[in-house]
């Protein structure tokens, strides 16, 4: 009788359905976003059974700018400025600089600022409900992902949480608070200058702008 009931509820009120499942809460709540910020818990667990909690803020703007900012238990700054990574750690008065590639680029978070990017690089799939959240599980489609998958889940408010597990078998879970949609941001959020004293791993050099040759 219960099952009967879901079918005739289902065949009955297919846009309530509809609006109830993880990639249109997705869809709604990425709407119209160019910047968005957040507070996160974060908490890993490696194969061993080891673990690792932390928590900060994040900020993302499109198309490519990044930034996660640990304040406990230990200061961390990652910064993507679109053209390198910049990765500080105070305690070690060391950073480590990269250029940008196709690993944030594959980022899940990025999709929130650019909806277009999820059905170019993942396969989305509804993955029921767990924990009073609607859950969308991402699968990268790079032939050499960073992750098995992705599970995003989605609350009346928007993303609550999400959980993905990478390819050495790592498992994380992140909590998030305080969504700000379009928020105001500081100018330099997305820019970094090693501070002076500190050991810089790579080459922070930037890009080389490349004109044509005129005849």
């Amino acid at each position: 009788m219960r099952l009967l009931s879901c079918v005739v509820l289902l065949l009955t009120c297919p846009c309530v359905h509809a609006a109830d499942t993880a990639r249109a809460k997705l869809d709604a709540f990425a709407k119209g976003i160019s910047a968005i910020s957040a507070d996160f818990e974060q908490q890993v667990h490696d194969p061993n059974g080891g673990g690792k909690d932390s928590r900060g803020t994040l900020a993302l703007k499109a198309p490519r700018q990044f930034r996660w900012q640990v304040t406990k238990p230990h200061e961390q700054l990652i910064v993507a400025d679109g053209e390198k990574v910049w990765i500080y750690d105070p305690d070690l008065e060391q950073v480590t600089v990269r250029a940008q590639g196709s690993e944030e680029a594959h980022s899940p978070l990025t999709v929130l600022t650019d909806l277009s990017q999820l059905d170019r690089d993942f396969t989305a799939t509804e993955h029921g409900e767990r924990d009073g959240l609607s859950w969308l599980r991402l699968k990268s489609k790079d032939k050499e992902p960073q992750f098995e998958h992705a599970d995003l889940g989605f609350d009346a408010s928007g993303l609550a949480r999400m959980a993905f597990k990478d390819t050495l078998g790592n498992e994380t879970e992140i909590r998030f608070a305080r969504w700000q949609r379009n928020p105001k941001l500081a100018t330099d959020a997305f820019k970094f200058t090693p501070p002076k004293g500190v050991d810089v791993v790579g080459d922070p050099t930037p890009a080389a702008e490349v004109h044509p040759v005129k005849d």
